[in-house]
């Protein structure tokens, strides 16, 4: 019997097929790899030019020790506040009454408000002598006395309290995830056992919560060492400094140093790569903590009111309070430690809106965000499914996962840094355009917008993409038919989700961007060191209102648990 021609001659078209799914992987790495490594190593290059002069200049300095026992104390404490705060706040979400659930989302929303809102927030209730509830805690007996204070928000324990406020969100997620994920089996046995509450809590509850606390606190670690905006904005002014601080000084000096910059940023490198290898090995096998069961959990006990008290009043202070101060100062002629009802003034707000400067950074921050978003999407789609089916190409895909967790990892004042480095001499000259703030966008968001969608793909799972193969359809039909269509949700949650983290992203516009072309964060930046407080409060606003917008999209798209899919 004679064998058939078909498969002999599909042979060809089907190692043809391999050979460029595999060039289009290669190729897929080399630009993120570019996009990623190339500034980085260009920093490290300069910093090891001339026999390592970039280390020497930076380390010699005798002020050194103590910026890295800043930079430290600072992570270390803003982590023990977050970890306290946001494990009671999960565990107060645990027991509000039904009635009363929609509390759970107040621990989320100092997230919408961006970092360099939130601090001058801050300085305008705690400066020592202008500051709002300064001037009425003076009011009080125990401080009648003192003319300013009596706390100092330019101080290294407030900076820490204030950082501490601001990552507790973070971990709340975090541990909210780890709870829904506890088997209420467990806790029911404990129970019948004879454990009270807290006995369960701390025996059976926090034990198996250990995965989600080391991970979630060591996000918080890496968050806290790579803090930006407190340091420069309340810190420079008392002479604190942190590495993140003494790189963007060494990059906006003239003449710019980037090989001290890359030394003073090769510690947060470092320690990063440490963490997570120690996360590895304190968490072992994760399989020991798996709970699931046949029972989500509920809380033991009753519905607290003492829960309701303490997540409202977290909110209060973490973000009414510096909200209301911004609304406060931005309705004022001019800032002081009293309040002129009387005198409050739209003023502010139409200068944001008629002067060219401002008005033409606020068409950029949404121009540029939208744009990286348009960007970021396929990369991240491609990204995801090579995570989720690029066995056939096990080195590929391993350095294809980890090119886009750096960005996780490091933080944005090294990227901006780099940025600057490499995209100010050629080959490629984009200094001062808005190209440049792109790329960094786009790089800053590769976690994101991997992670979403490949979250959105494993949820899909395999049985749609195997009938419409089995139906005739190729690889590309396939995902524009079928794939993109049930991704919807998703994707849409996606951009809207990296729409609000760039719109008020800070830290590496600070150092990529040029008098000419300003986003909100940096135009702000300007008018804060101009002493134009009540602008300030107003553009912080407007920032404010744009994220908070930009939350609402993503809540409708992707629903209220949207957070949680990072």
């Amino acid at each position: 019997m004679v064998a058939p021609a078909l498969p002999t001659a599909a042979a060809p078209l089907t190692t043809a097929r391999r050979l460029l799914s595999r060039l289009g992987a290669l190729s897929f790495l080399a630009v993120i790899g570019y996009l990623v490594i190339a500034p980085l190593v260009g920093l490290q290059r300069l910093a090891f030019e001339d026999g390592a002069r970039g280390y020497a200049s930076a380390f010699d300095r005798p002020e050194m020790a103590e910026t890295l026992r800043t930079t430290v104390g600072l992570a270390l404490g803003s982590l023990a506040i977050a970890l306290v705060l946001g494990t009671l706040l999960a565990w107060a979400a645990t027991r509000l009454p039904p009635r009363l659930r929609l509390l759970r989302a107040l621990p989320i929303l100092p997230i919408v408000v961006p970092a360099v809102a939130a601090v001058t927030g801050w300085a305008f209730l705690f400066s020592p002598r202008p500051g709002y509830l300064n001037a009425l805690l003076r009011h009080l007996p125990w401080w009648n006395h003192l003319d300013e204070g009596p706390v100092d928000v330019y101080s290294l324990p407030w900076i820490v309290v204030i950082t501490g406020f601001g990552l507790t969100a973070f971990v709340y997620l975090f541990v909210s995830s780890g709870f829904a994920n506890i088997n209420s089996e467990l806790i029911e046995a404990a129970q019948v056992s004879g454990s009270s509450s807290v006995g369960v809590f701390f025996r059976v509850t926090l034990p198996l919560l250990r995965p989600t606390l080391v991970y979630g606190g060591f996000v918080a670690l890496l968050l806290g060492l790579g803090q930006f905006t407190g340091p420069l904005l309340l810190g420079r002014t008392g002479g604190i400094n942190v590495l993140t601080t003494d790189m963007y000084v060494a990059v906006s000096q003239s003449p710019i140093d980037y090989g001290r910059a890359a030394a003073i940023g090769s510690p947060l490198l470092l320690f990063g790569l440490a963490v997570v290898i120690f996360q590895k090995v304190i968490l072992g096998d994760h399989s020991r903590f798996v709970t699931h069961g046949g029972k989500a959990f509920r809380t033991p006990g009753r519905p607290s009111r003492l829960a309701v008290a303490g997540i409202v009043l977290y909110s209060l202070v973490a973000l009414a309070l510096p909200l209301g101060a911004l609304a406060i100062v931005s309705l004022s002629p001019f800032w002081s430690g009293s309040i002129d009802v009387g005198g409050f003034t739209l003023d502010n707000f139409r200068k944001v809106f008629t002067e060219s400067g401002i008005t033409d950074a606020i068409v950029n921050s949404l121009t540029i965000s939208v744009i990286s978003v348009a960007i970021a999407l396929p990369v991240g789609f491609v990204a995801a499914t090579l995570l989720l089916k690029g066995r056939r190409f096990p080195v590929i895909r391993a350095a294809v996962d980890f090119i886009v967790a750096m960005p996780l990892g490091i933080p944005a004042v090294v990227f901006g840094a780099g940025f600057l480095l490499t995209y100010s001499r050629e080959p490629f000259m984009l200094y001062g355009t808005r190209e440049v703030i792109v790329l960094v966008y786009v790089t800053l968001m590769l976690p994101f917008t991997t992670r979403m969608q490949l979250s959105g793909m494993v949820s899909l799972g395999d049985a749609y993409t195997e009938a419409s193969r089995t139906s005739g359809a190729g690889p590309l039909r396939t995902t524009a038919e079928i794939m993109l269509p049930l991704l919807r949700p998703t994707i849409a949650g996606a951009a809207a989700l990296m729409f609000v983290l760039l719109t008020h992203e800070f830290t590496a516009s600070l150092l990529v961007r040029s008098p000419t072309t300003q986003v909100m964060g940096t135009v702000l930046f300007d008018y804060w060191g101009n002493g134009s407080y009540p602008l300030v409060a107003a553009i912080a606003l407007v920032m404010t209102l744009v994220t908070a917008a930009g939350v609402l999209v993503a809540t409708v798209v992707a629903g209220s648990d949207i957070f949680d899919k990072l």
